[in-house]
């Protein structure tokens, strides 16, 4: 590791840890030449993840955007900033997990609707208002009638577990 201070190239670790949810390591290394002290944080390299857009343009996977997203739909509901920063995680971990390299937009804002759905109704109608662009007040009754599906199947699936 290059010293930032007088660019010598060796530098030892003088402390390890983990950052973040233990998804980075950070640490403080001392160059060898002049003993200054820095640190570097040490992440694992995912695999670029592209989102095929309806247009069949291809868009880097953004965590940022999608957040952006979950949090208008959110928009004075009485859900945390850190529930929704874990819904996107768990959107991405689902996506990953696939193993494929590519997604279309159709299928991830359908992992966004699922999340959405078991959390908060108003912010799935929010979202679905915006993802599936409600022409009008048919298509509208028709999320609310999904919606209400999807909640007694979640009802049904929970009286079975109990």
């Amino acid at each position: 590791m290059r010293c930032p201070n007088c660019n010598y190239q060796g530098s030892r670790v003088v402390d390890s840890r983990p950052a973040d949810d233990g998804s980075v390591t950070r640490r403080r290394r001392e160059c060898e030449a002049c003993h200054f002290r820095f640190t570097t944080f040490e992440r694992i390299e995912q695999p670029q993840l592209l989102v095929v857009k309806k247009n069949g343009d291809r868009q880097e996977f953004s965590p940022e955007k999608l957040l952006r997203g979950i949090h208008r739909a959110f928009e004075k509901r009485p859900v945390s900033a850190e529930e929704q920063e874990e819904i996107v995680n768990r959107i991405e971990r689902r996506v990953r997990d696939t193993g494929m390299r590519e997604i279309s937009s159709r299928e991830l804002g359908e992992y966004v609707m699922d999340e959405l759905a078991a959390m908060d109704d108003v912010a799935y109608i929010r979202f679905a208002s915006v993802y599936r662009e409600f022409k009008d007040i048919n298509v509208f009754l028709k999320a609310m009638k999904d919606l209400e599906k999807r909640t007694s199947i979640s009802d049904d699936a929970r009286e079975i577990d109990e």
